[in-house]
């Protein structure tokens, strides 16, 4: 997004990202792929907002920056908030998860004045975007990021004039913690497969974390009980689950057919026991 707001000739002055971290104990600290692409298009990088308040900022643009900016700063730089959901459901911070943890058929874009509240800013426009039965948390958030540069480079080309309240019942899209992405094999398939598509599910097998990567709900089979596995086909609450992609703890991702060649599940040995 930044990049297309560079090409489309609007005048960059400062970029806003978080300090560099280490991806791994060993390693140094790695800039944020926000910070990589400013650096490569000559803009100048801070890592507080507050930076900002001095330096003659016509107006700030947020996108996924994870924190809540505070009232003298934003007195200081009037602000717009490109969030990931038609508000006001899904304030928050993982607002693709939730539409997809929830069976949401649709999501979308909204540009919205940023205000210290948790995104209850009003809102400039809004664009929907149909969640495919396939998408997954990556994907969505690939097109909905394709969507949300398009809208915002249209609004600030237009102008964003006023923005009107938001209307509706506010629900809240807290992050989703590695808990929830446990397989409760008691579940339906049709619910599992959302869990699997938001990414890094889990489950246990012979007692070691299995992260299930790509999986696809199958015709209902009551001969499975939740969890019993029956070469890559794996019962639920209600219909199977086909196993497609998976990673043992301990080795890389593989083929769900490998893996259940390689582990050879016994007659009516469970995933999740």
């Amino acid at each position: 997004m930044l990049r297309r707001l560079v090409e489309e000739g609007f005048q960059v002055d400062a970029v806003v990202t978080r300090p560099d971290r280490r991806r791994s104990r060993a390693g140094a600290p790695a800039p944020s792929p926000v910070k990589v692409a400013a650096t490569e298009l000559g803009l100048a990088v801070a890592e507080r907002p507050e930076e900002l308040t001095g330096a003659g900022v016509d107006l700030g643009v947020v996108v996924a920056y994870g924190n809540l900016i505070r009232r003298p700063v934003l007195e200081a730089v009037p602000m717009v908030n490109v969030h990931f959901s038609l508000l006001p459901r899904w304030r928050g911070a993982a607002p693709v998860e939730r539409a997809l943890l929830a069976g949401d058929a649709v999501t979308g874009v909204c540009l919205m004045a940023v205000e210290e509240g948790l995104d209850t800013g009003p809102v400039y426009r809004c664009r929907e975007v149909a969640i495919d039965g396939d998408d997954t948390a990556a994907s969505l958030r690939r097109r909905l990021t394709g969507v949300g540069a398009d809208l915002l480079v249209a609004t600030l080309a237009a102008g964003l004039g006023e923005p009107r309240p938001q209307q509706g019942e506010v629900t809240y899209a807290a992050k989703v913690t590695p808990g929830e992405l446990r397989l409760d094999w008691s579940r339906p398939a049709a619910e599992l497969h959302r869990v699997v598509r938001v990414g890094r599910a889990w489950t246990t097998w012979r007692g070691e974390r299995l992260l299930v990567l790509a999986a696809a709900p199958s015709s209902p089979d009551t001969s499975l009980g939740p969890g019993v596995v029956a070469g890559t086909t794996v019962g639920t609450g209600r219909g199977t689950l086909v196993l497609q992609r998976v990673q043992p703890a301990g080795r890389g991702a593989m083929d769900a057919a490998d893996w259940a060649r390689g582990a050879r599940p016994r007659p009516g040995e469970r995933l999740g026991g």
